[in-house]
């Protein structure tokens, strides 16, 4: 038994003398990460820390991945129902050029936010692996979930939960 808490201790030491090479996982319960992109149309860089006080759903995709596209008109529906009620909705293109981006926005008639990530930096950043890969973040910037692959997202169910957090919350006494 002491040779295991021996080891136990050593490692910890370790940890705290030489730190981690991997940083901490990005996930449920931890602060977004934020991000400094272009839009598609604009050069203004775009930020989560200026979406702060809203619900934000932030899907990173490219427009060669089939289940993207099979996912991005329920997205649409879902933003045309909950954007007026405060929903966000950034769809990150994950290391492609604007044209095919742009082009694709065009086919499919979206009009929610779209932004370029040509060097995946934002990709790394957010620890993407799979496309697509969503993840709904809060009013505060905490990931509230993370759903990797496609999703019927203008379901009953997410616009139930969405239509939830975007309840106004209620004020301190």
């Amino acid at each position: 038994m002491w040779l295991v808490v021996a080891v136990i201790t050593l490692a910890a030491v370790a940890m705290l003398v030489f730190g981690s090479s991997s940083p901490p996982p990005v996930g449920r319960g931890t602060v977004a990460p934020d991000y400094s992109l272009s839009g598609l149309d604009s050069p203004e860089a775009h930020s989560l820390s200026k979406l702060k006080g809203k619900v934000v759903l932030v899907n990173f995709w490219a427009t060669w991945c089939t289940p993207c596209e099979e996912e991005m008109p329920a997205m649409e529906r879902l933003y045309r129902e909950l954007h007026p009620a405060g929903l966000e909705l950034v769809a990150i293109s994950v290391g492609e050029e604007a044209e095919l981006v742009r082009a694709f926005r065009d086919r499919l008639r979206l009009t929610f936010t779209i932004l370029l990530d040509p060097d995946k930096s934002a990709a790394v950043e957010w620890q993407t692996f799979a496309f697509p890969e969503t993840l709904l973040v809060d009013r505060d910037g905490t990931i509230l979930e993370r759903y990797v692959g496609p999703r019927d997202w203008d379901a009953p169910a997410y616009v139930a939960r969405l239509g939830q957090l975007l309840e106004p919350k209620p004020r301190d006494p």
